[in-house]
């Protein structure tokens, strides 16, 4: 039994790091899947398991761990970057200013809340309170990454070792935290007595009113005489809106149009355009109809296929430079990417990933699609290449120091800040370099996770040995209680703001809230109880700002406003 023994005792061993790891992240994940009144903590678990085998004496060597921690707070950024970069500048949409301001807003008093409770419940005297009651700000927001960025930023400002454990905040504050985030929400549905079937009506009615720009397909009959002998570009010019005309019904012959097809009396037309157009365009060209086209008999049927983007050659070309009517005798009529349509603009740039609808005769489509690759095989193939990468290029974009006039030293945006910024550029503007972002979306989230599960097993791991002092003989119920005022102080004002001020639907208020405290399980309880989208669009449209703020302001605060 020596060498079992040996197994859990010998720190220095590569078998006993592994095995501590395992335990750690393996005990963390399976109490994190217990849920209480349908709540649970997820895999924010793993932290209070490490805690658990650090208080214990189950640990490792401290530069292990220390490596361990910082690889996986840059993997688990870096993802996050990747994700949210496609969609961090086109989340600024009308709405979507408004939103992403109350976000801000939200950021900003959760900071402003900290700080009164700084002033206000602890000794300003004492050096290691600020970091703690960050840790507590980033528990209280359930900010993971921001918990990150702030550790990392402390060994700048604190002589080598001497830097406070903020995990034990973070803990102390996050259970209170999920509970306070939907609770906080809860509070503003009574405030502003909302309820939720009127919600779920008006939702309703909103979505089939709105004519935002989805792709809708119209059977028109040409009814202007104007148009009569005039091209498809000609028509397309003189509406200044974008249409793809997929079909034309000329004297009982069907066929695909390109650019140079000219339109005649009478013709019948297959038109996609945006929901916003339609009428417009309706009203230029002629009354909608309905048709009974036999394709079968037709001397090139056409076929409507899906064809997925997986050649990198495509990657930031442009759909209006394709020529795809003109040279290839087919029509795009839509785009997917990542689970939403878009209409097929011409100013649409390709991704790798990206799902398209072609309509045309059957042989051309065959060649479009080997043209655009269409395997799907190769998207199952990790772009691993791009992650490291912009790894490299985010560590040493992060190391730069940058001196600000008042600081106590340079200003660094860190393990942390430095890939996060860097994987947002590359997301969204990759292409341009000729690099392929592209991961599926279990790809991506492995990857999310494992480094999310290091970090948290290490920073635990690391926190165990002072965390019952903390918690038991120190200022452990002062981070719970203060904690809980910068969850809930936040919400509540800012909620009811966007409902009284803006008028914005309550899902939205709540997908709006998830996404500032970047909080999947207030996400999870807002969807249940909505039958739409609305969340999900309030969520996501935040998101990207939000955690960018997160970790950056982190970094900010104690770079600023700490040292010893």
């Amino acid at each position: 039994m020596d060498w079992l023994i040996n197994l859990f005792r010998q720190q220095d061993g590569v078998a006993h790091i592994a095995l501590l790891y395992s335990i750690v992240i393996a005990v963390g994940v399976y109490l994190g899947k217990i849920k209480i009144g349908g709540i649970s903590l997820g895999v924010t678990f793993v932290l209070f398991a490490g805690i658990v085998a650090g208080h214990i004496g189950f640990t490792g060597p401290l530069p292990v761990l220390n490596f361990l921690q910082d690889f996986g707070l840059i993997l688990f950024v870096f993802m996050i970057g990747l994700q949210v970069g496609p969609g961090f500048f086109e989340s600024f949409g009308k709405d979507g200013i408004k939103l992403n301001m109350l976000s801000t807003v939200t950021v900003m008093l959760n900071i402003l809340v900290m700080f009164a409770c700084y002033y206000i419940f602890f000794d300003t005297s004492n050096p290691v309170n600020l970091p703690m009651m960050v840790g507590t700000l980033y528990g209280a927001v359930t900010n993971t990454p921001g918990l990150g960025a702030a550790s990392e930023a402390l060994h700048s400002v604190f002589p080598d070792g001497q830097a406070p454990s903020i995990a034990s905040g973070y803990a102390c504050a996050y259970p209170l935290g999920v509970l306070g985030i939907i609770g906080a929400t809860l509070a503003i549905k009574f405030i502003c007595k909302v309820k939720f079937e009127e919600e779920n009506e008006l939702l309703k009615d909103a979505e089939a009113d709105n004519p935002h720009a989805k792709p809708h397909p119209m059977h028109l009959r040409v009814d202007n005489s104007y148009i009569a002998g005039r091209t498809l570009q000609e028509i397309s010019q003189f509406l200044n809106r974008d249409i793809v005309c997929t079909r034309i019904m000329h004297e009982g012959h069907l066929s695909t149009p390109n650019r140079d097809t000219k339109f005649e009396l009478n013709d019948e037309v297959l038109i996609v355009c945006a929901e916003s157009d339609a009428e417009a365009i309706q009203a230029f060209i002629g009354p909608v109809i309905n048709v009974d086209w036999d394709e079968e008999h037709q001397p090139q049927p056409m076929i409507s296929r899906r064809i997925v983007v997986t050649n990198s050659s495509m990657n930031g070309k442009s759909l209006g430079k394709m020529h795809f009517s003109s040279l290839y005798g087919v029509n795009v009529t839509r785009i997917t990417r990542q689970g939403m349509d878009l209409f097929a603009s011409r100013n649409h740039h390709f991704h790798v990933g990206d799902r398209v609808m072609v309509v045309g005769p059957e042989e051309n489509v065959n060649r479009v699609a080997e043209m655009m690759g269409n395997s799907e095989k190769r998207l199952n193939a990790p772009n691993i290449a791009t992650i490291f990468v912009g790894i490299i290029v985010g560590i040493i974009f992060g190391s730069l120091p940058i001196a600000l006039p008042g600081m106590p030293v340079p200003l660094k945006l860190g393990l942390a800040g430095g890939p996060l910024i860097i994987a947002i550029i590359i997301g969204r503007f990759g292409y341009r370099m000729g690099l392929v972002t592209y991961t599926t979306t279990s790809a991506n989230m492995m990857l999310r996770e494992f480094g999310l599960v290091l970090f948290l097993a290490s920073v635990g791991i690391k926190a165990g040995d002072a965390f019952w002092h903390t918690v038991v003989q120190g200022d452990g119920l002062k981070y719970v209680y203060t904690g809980f005022l910068i969850t809930i102080i936040p919400i509540l004002l800012v909620g009811t703001f966007a409902r009284l001020k803006y008028k914005f639907n309550y899902f939205t208020i709540m997908g709006m809230i998830s996404g500032s405290y970047t909080d999947p399980p207030a996400l999870a309880y807002a969807n249940s109880v909505c039958n739409g989208e609305a969340p999900a669009i309030g969520y996501s449209t935040v998101y990207p700002l939000s955690m960018f703020l997160r970790i950056f302001t982190a970094q900010l605060i104690v770079l600023f406003f700490c040292g010893a």
